[in-house]
Parts: structure tokens; C-alpha cells; sequence
């Protein structure tokens, strides 16, 4: 991945964390951090 990818990326999902903050609602980072928590206790179980 070059720099120009991982830049535009980033700025995509930080305009979504935006756009969902300002218009939509969706409480976007409470469920990534949700699913960020059930991906860590899944993890946990394997090790």
C-alpha cells in the first residue's frame, strides 16, 4: 500500500466518522468500538 492509498483512507473513514457525527447517527464509533471488544475477547479465547 503506498502513502497516497493509506492517506486517502484515512481521510474516507475519518469524513465518515464526520458525516455519521454530524448527519447520520449511526453511532459508528461506538459499534466499531463494540466490535473492536468482541474481536479482542475472541482473540483471547485462542491464546
Amino acid at each position: 500500500m503506498t502513502n497516497t492509498i493509506a492517506i486517502v483512507l484515512a481521510v474516507l473513514i475519518l469524513g465518515l466518522f464526520v458525516a455519521d457525527q454530524l448527519w447520520l447517527q449511526w453511532q459508528l464509533p461506538l459499534m466499531a468500538a463494540r466490535m473492536v471488544d468482541g474481536f479482542i475477547e475472541y482473540l483471547s479465547f485462542w491464546r
